[in-house]
């Protein structure tokens, strides 16, 4: 099963990047990163409309491409708060159905446009705080990786 994150904004050299690199080469086989853009100066809503449209598009992308849709897990603080062993159990029924690819979808500052939710199999919260957007790419990396790892029966998760 391949994991592809879809995350609006591009990633620039530093710390956040940095951790989102060493857990996304860890990961078998490796997430495929796709970064989306709007540089035109919107507002808000008319931001986060056309944020949504980028990221519901590529995840159309890859319906094409792989000839089914991706299991559409968008990160959303108001989302299902699942615990890490939750989170690798659902990825695990995922893999075990023949999923093939699931997608990872994480907005801009402005947050996901409601066409975004309403796409989603899936709305994840990882917690009631509110992370960066590009620090998120890195947290949820880290819990892929630690859901393979306890997959795997890996002691690398001892929580």
């Amino acid at each position: 099963m391949r994991l592809i994150l879809i995350a609006v904004g591009k990633s620039r050299p530093g710390p956040a990047k940095d951790l989102l690199e060493q857990y996304r080469s860890r990961l078998r086989p490796p997430l495929v990163l796709i970064e989306v853009e709007e540089r035109r100066p919107l507002a808000g809503s008319a931001l986060a409309r056309r944020e949504g449209e980028l990221l519901l598009d590529q995840l159309r992308r890859r319906q094409v491409k792989i000839g089914s849709r991706p299991v559409a897990t968008a990160l959303d603080e108001r989302g299902e708060a699942l615990d890490t062993r939750a989170f690798a159990r659902r990825l695990a029924g995922w893999r075990d159905r023949g999923v093939e690819e699931v997608a990872f979808l994480i907005g801009g500052a402005d947050g996901l446009d409601p066409a975004v939710k309403a796409a989603a199999d899936l709305l994840l919260s990882l917690g009631p705080m509110t992370w960066p957007h590009l620090l998120v790419r890195g947290l949820l990396v880290e819990q892929l990786y630690r859901a393979q790892q306890i997959l795997a029966g890996h002691p690398y998760h001892r929580g």
